[in-house]
Formats: structure tokens, sequence, C-alpha cells
């Protein structure tokens, strides 16, 4: 998760998610990759996968004033060293389970985005889009197993993820080492389907593997 530490009030020196205010021509989204680029130093966001989760209206949420916040998610594969906007006096990246305690009522956006991005990995082919163009079927597994926060069982993963068409396609000839004494794990590129069917289920909410 990208965090930033806050360098003004309210809330200086407590860490938030990174965002701010629309410029008058500006829609939400557009106002988004502005403030994506500008806290990781990304050249061109125009090709991540962004998408809005929702709206947090309630009063109070902002000492400051009424403000009324359109949270987005975004997927990078290989996330660039982040760089603190002009409020901000550091920026760095954190692990889900150790971003507690944030400003605001940032705690439950950040729940709310991994609940729906675990969600959307059940039906869709979205965790692609956390690895890089070619990836092993393990590396695919451990964005799973990431975001659901539960260990799979690795040939049970595979054979669901190969039977499903349009997941994932072979990259012909090429092959990765991974570090174990087996030989080389083949590598794949994401699939020219969206939607997965069968869709790839948690058998609960706490995301024990189907």
């Amino acid at each position: 998760m990208l965090l930033v530490e806050r360098g003004q009030e309210p809330y200086a020196g407590r860490w938030a998610l990174p965002g701010g205010f629309l410029l008058p021509d500006e829609s939400a989204e557009t106002a988004a990759r502005r403030e994506l680029a500008e806290e990781t130093g990304l050249a061109d966001v125009s090709g991540l996968h962004l998408e809005q989760l929702r709206t947090y209206s309630e009063p109070g949420r902002d000492p400051r004033m009424r403000v009324v916040s359109v949270a987005f998610a975004a997927l990078l594969p290989d996330p660039p060293e982040p760089h603190a906007g002009s409020d901000a006096a550091e920026a760095r990246w954190t692990p889900y389970d150790e971003a507690r305690d944030l400003a605001f009522d940032h705690d439950r956006i950040l729940a709310d985005a991994r609940d729906r991005v675990g969600g959307r990995l059940e039906y869709t082919c979205l965790a692609t889009a956390f690895c890089p163009p070619e990836f092993t079927l393990g590396e695919l597994q451990q964005v799973y197993e990431t975001v659901w926060g539960a260990p799979l069982d690795r040939p049970n993963f595979r054979r669901k993820v190969l039977a499903t068409p349009g997941f994932v396609e072979p990259v012909p000839g090429a092959a990765r080492l991974t570090g174990g004494r087996g030989k080389p794990a083949a590598l794949y590129r994401a699939g020219p389907a969206t939607t997965l069917h069968p869709p790839l289920l948690r058998t609960s909410r706490e995301g024990r593997p189907a």
C-alpha cells in the first residue's frame, strides 16, 4: 500500500493514503491519475489498472471542513520508489498488515479497497495486473495469497488457472529460474479473457481457498 506521512495539520506526522483536491478542470479519475503520478514519480500512468472504489461523505471525517472523497484503487506490478508530494514529509510502500492507525478514515478506505480487490480476484482476471508482462504461475499464486491472506494449494491452483479459458497464455520457449532445485518454471502472460469462467472462489470471506 502506498502511504504518505502527513507534513501538515490535521494529523501531522500520521500516515495516510495519498490524495488531493480536484482542480477546476478535472474529473475525479483525472485527479486520481495526477495524484498517483505525483506521489510515485511515474511518468506514465495511463496504462495502469485504476478503478473507482466508493465515495466517502460522512460529516466530520475531515476536521477542517466538509470533505467528500472519491477513492480509487490502482494496481502496479512493479512499484517504483515513491516521492512525497509537497504536503507530505515522506512516502513509502507498506505491507497491508502494517498499515494501521491511519489519519482521517483511511483505515476504513484501505479495508474497503482490499475487500473489493479480493472479491474481484474471484471473478475476473485482475490478478494479472499485479504481475509483470511475463510471470510464473507461482508469482500469480502469490498475488492471490497476498490479497486473500491465506495459502493456496499449489497443484489445485495451477490446475484451475490452466483450465480457465483465456486466463493466461504460455510464452513459447520461455522459462525462469525460481531458486529451487527443480527445473525452471514456465512463463505465462495475461490472456484475452477479462472474467473467469468458472470463478476462482474462496470458501469463506476470511480467504480460505476453494
